[in-house]
């Protein structure tokens, strides 16, 4: 008999699990997939640590946060710096300083703003009536043609004319020539590697992998007094109210007999013709220095349920169906929804330490 089943070893049952075998509870975990760590996990190829479910980068300006998952790995000085590639040109990311002296030629803030006033101007929107109008009115249309349109069309595969003006509530301006992309005070990539951040939380719980709860529900709902489920919450109720909606990705990854593919850790394409959304080369995530290389090319895939559900789709349908499937859990006393999938919600990974720890910290008051 356990103390709680884990679904899922990803970041928030593997940091829960934890918790609890501290305080010497004991802790089944479970996972459907044939590894451990969930969508962090990382897999070594040709001596990189290759993300395979895309892109991690850890950052903070929770102190208290840094320093718990510093327990488990040092981290190195790696800062997110992207660069968006538009056709021959390319430009830095967020939209800064840089940005705008490729595209206009300026040199000073007041310049650039200056820029940007004049092309609303003539853009001329009221109330934004889509996702287009409401990106031309944050930025101007230069930056919405170059670098948000294509991309935003393969991401959510939809024409930006013909999606809600909610999805871009803001765009990330800066004037200035900072190319770091999180404005958090802490940042970096686990040196080795996320999987063994997951090995270190797990060590000494009993762990089952290739083990579908579903596959073996009524089993497992007898092994232990509490269940913390962080699996898609509609499939757990049976998908009793309808689907909830994500949009889901797919990697192709290749490992290339070259030292350098490109330059960076991450290239955004903008161009709408360029079918993937981006490309990661891996081994600039740990400054590697090898005669291989290994790149992914990201594509925005519609979600079906078998594909990997990656970004829920926060519109006021998907919320409103989300909040009848809380009403069912909170209704069940021995199982906990926790994590993106149990709450359908995105969340990065400093959030899904801060929720874990918080869950940690509650259930054994109760």
């Amino acid at each position: 008999m356990y103390d709680y089943l884990v679904v899922g070893s990803g970041l928030f049952g593997s940091i829960f699990a934890r918790e609890m075998n501290k305080k010497g509870k004991k802790c089944l975990v479970i996972d459907k997939r044939n590894h451990i760590g969930g969508n962090i996990y990382t897999e070594e190829i040709e001596g990189i640590n290759v993300h395979k479910y895309g892109a991690h980068i850890f950052h903070t300006s929770n102190k208290e946060v840094w320093e718990y998952i510093n327990q488990f790995a040092e981290f190195n000085r790696y800062t997110n710096s992207p660069i968006a590639r538009y056709k021959n040109e390319v430009y830095n990311l967020p939209f800064n300083m840089n940005t705008f002296n490729k595209l206009w030629g300026v040199f000073t803030p007041k310049e650039a703003k200056k820029k940007i006033e004049e092309e609303l101007r003539n853009a001329n929107i009221g109330e934004p009536k889509n996702l287009e109008e409401q990106a031309i009115k944050l930025v101007g249309k230069t930056i919405y043609e170059k670098l948000v349109k294509g991309y935003t069309e393969k991401q959510w595969g939809m024409k930006a004319s013909e999606l809600p003006s909610f999805i871009i509530k803001r765009l990330p301006v800066r004037f200035t020539y900072d190319n770091n992309y999180f404005n958090d005070k802490y940042q970096g990539i686990p040196i080795g590697g996320y999987t063994k951040i997951i090995e270190k939380m797990l060590d000494g719980i009993d762990v089952k992998l290739n083990y579908d709860y579903f596959d073996h529900k009524e089993e497992l709902d007898k092994l232990a007094k509490k269940i913390v489920f962080t699996g898609p919450i509609d499939k757990y109720f049976g998908f009793c109210y309808g689907e909830l909606e994500y949009r889901s990705v797919r990697f192709e990854t290749e490992v290339l007999d070259m030292e350098n593919y490109q330059g960076n850790a991450v290239v955004n394409y903008t161009e709408y013709e360029v079918p993937y959304t981006r490309i990661i080369e891996h081994k600039h995530f740990e400054f590697g220095t090898g005669p291989k290389t290994v790149i992914s090319r990201e594509y925005s895939d519609k979600w079906t349920l078998d594909k990997e559900p990656y970004y829920p789709i926060n519109n006021d349908k998907n919320n409103e169906l989300y909040l009848k499937y809380k009403k069912l859990a909170d209704e069940k006393e021995n199982v906990i929804f926790g994590g993106r999938l149990g709450q359908y919600k995105y969340y990065d990974m400093d959030k899904v330490i801060e929720e874990a720890l918080k869950l940690a910290n509650e259930v054994e008051k109760n």
